[in-house]
């Protein structure tokens, strides 16, 4: 079973119905016991970066999401924040994160007289930085929305699997063994977003 995660600050049912589309079942739970028996983990995310590992913390999430990430090695994917709380730390609040994937969630800065909008929303491309089972047979010139003020810079690029361009390239997906972010929103992409998910699913 895929185990969506709620604690409070994501787009649940979007990604539940996404699943479904594809043919796979999923639960949203909060429930440490049902996300203990979960094969796969959904770490969907909006919102502030500090309160998200507050809450995860304070919940006992956290612990259980470690445990399912680095011991039983489940197939785990954290989307928009989600994808942001796997790295090491984030600029938004000064808070460290899960360290799941060595890598850095900053601040877009432009100068003022820059066209380019914080946040970065809206439809954007997609590029392969390594080959990844998650991003395998994308339709042709992929493309996801986006909708994030940070973003995410990885420690080695052997961890990059997509970028993207933005005033500045980015990682827009990531991977380390068992564990994927996507900084977009595969639920509101249509068939790449459909893909991903289909992809992660197989796992």
């Amino acid at each position: 079973m895929i185990a969506i995660i709620d604690y409070g600050m994501g787009n649940l049912g979007s990604i539940f119905n996404m699943f479904k589309k594809t043919g796979f079942k999923s639960l949203i739970t909060s429930d440490i016991n049902e996300i203990k028996l979960a094969d796969k983990i959904v770490l969907p995310g909006v919102g502030s970066f500090g309160k998200a590992m507050d809450i995860l913390s304070h919940s006992g999430q956290k612990e259980i999401l470690l445990d399912k990430a680095l011991y039983d090695k489940v197939p785990f994917l954290g989307i928009c924040l989600g994808m942001q709380l796997l790295t090491n730390y984030s600029e938004e609040g000064d808070v460290d994160g899960l360290g799941l994937i060595p890598a850095k969630t900053l601040k877009f800065r432009f100068e003022r007289d820059s066209k380019l909008k914080v946040p970065h929303m809206g439809w954007n491309q997609v590029n392969i930085s390594n080959p990844s089972k998650l991003t395998d047979n994308l339709p042709e010139e992929p493309r996801f929305y986006f909708v994030h003020s940070y973003y995410v810079k990885v420690d080695n690029q052997k961890n990059s699997i997509l970028k993207t361009n933005y005033g500045i390239e980015f990682d827009s997906a990531i991977q380390k063994d068992n564990i994927f972010g996507a900084q977009f929103h595969p639920e509101k992409s249509h068939k790449y977003g459909m893909k991903l998910f289909e992809n992660f699913a197989r796992l």
